[in-house]
């Protein structure tokens, strides 16, 4: 009787506490767990940045460093457990897909260059000029602004009612353009203008990760299923979602590795995120219909809410290798640079990328 009663007070408990969450915050407990999931992705993936570099840095003192070709890093204890938290970081977004829709989840990426550009001034000694401050504060105030605004995640069943949202007419309309356009930008432009033009490699990238990413969310929905007691893995369709996902993954990074060994890193980052999250976003209004369920002053506030973050994105790359000396009161406009360990400037593309486009 005791046990019963003690179960019940247990159970009322949760059920008042869950009650509370969504009606102080507006949002499910869905919504809570994937949030929840983003920002300890975020926190991994951006501290996985620092002890990689460390790592590296001390590979490097005592091996060929990694930027001339060397792979003593390899060996590098410290540079292992940058790259497991990172493993961790990307496992806990992608868990975060099953709870939360993708206009929640994929914006708040940009926390991990918060995070990254905090303990870089405070382990590694890099500067973080007083605009990459704003850029930071900008991030946060964007993200709040998303997380506040919203929608609540689709009730889903069966990953087969995934498959039959996949198979609609506005969503395979959305696949079908997108796969035309990668098939023209590989064939067409990379050869000619992908070593001169950044915004060919990085069209690739996020064309092929908006796909991905609803890929990752269906496979997510039938993993949680699964392990809820309702297996998903007799369905071909998780199967099918799984093959998308890696070949989705593969072409992302091949192009991406392209891109980023083309072009200066500070370049490239804000518009794959500005690119990529932009689409993801669209391909998630598309297939899942978030805006179905909300009103447009929300669609509106959240919009506001990723404008700022991107606004405050750029700021901190625009930002992140100025000198503090004579740039306190004005802001450059110039590409940046980063400097190696003898204090060359590197350019915005690698030395390799000048030559003639192929004919």
């Amino acid at each position: 009787m005791e046990a019963t009663t003690s179960t019940s007070t247990g159970e009322d408990g949760s059920s008042m506490l869950r009650r509370w969450v969504v009606s102080y915050t507006g949002m499910s407990t869905d919504n809570i767990k994937g949030l929840i999931l983003a920002l300890s992705s975020s926190i991994f993936i951006g501290a996985s940045f620092i002890v990689k570099k460390k790592g590296l840095k001390k590979a490097g003192a005592s091996g060929v460093r990694a930027g001339v070709g060397g792979y003593s890093y390899l060996y590098e204890p410290l540079w292992w457990v940058g790259m497991i938290t990172m493993i961790v970081g990307e496992v806990a977004n992608f868990a975060a897909y099953a709870f939360a829709p993708a206009i929640l989840v994929t914006p708040l990426g940009a926390l991990s260059i918060i995070i990254s550009a905090v303990l870089a001034h405070i382990i590694l000694r890099e500067k973080l000029h007083i605009f990459g401050i704003l850029g930071c504060a900008l991030c946060v105030v964007g993200s709040t602004t998303i997380v506040l605004h919203a929608p609540q995640e689709r009730q889903i069943e069966s990953v087969a009612e995934v498959w039959d949202l996949a198979t609609e007419p506005g969503f395979l309309l959305y696949a079908g353009i997108v796969l035309a356009a990668v098939i023209v930008l590989i064939y067409n432009f990379v050869p000619q203008y992908g070593q001169t033009h950044i915004m060919v490699y990085i069209g690739v990238c996020s064309l092929v990760g908006s796909i991905s990413v609803m890929s990752v969310k269906a496979l997510g929905i039938a993993l949680k299923l699964t392990f809820s007691g309702m297996n998903q893995l007799i369905y071909p369709q998780t199967w099918i979602f799984t093959l998308i996902v890696g070949t989705c993954v593969i072409t992302q990074m091949n192009y991406l590795n392209k891109a980023l060994d083309t072009f200066n890193t500070a370049v490239v980052s804000p518009i794959y995120y500005t690119m990529f999250t932009s689409l993801t976003i669209l391909a998630s209004v598309i297939m899942f219909k978030d805006w179905d369920r909300q009103n447009p002053t929300q669609i509106v506030t959240e919009m506001c809410g990723f404008v700022t973050i991107l606004s405050g994105t750029f700021l901190l790359h625009k930002t992140k290798d100025m000198a503090a000396d004579g740039l306190t009161t004005s802001l450059s406009f110039r590409l940046p640079k980063y400097s190696d360990e003898n204090g060359e400037g590197i350019p915005l593309r690698s030395q390799d990328s000048f030559r003639a486009p192929s004919p």
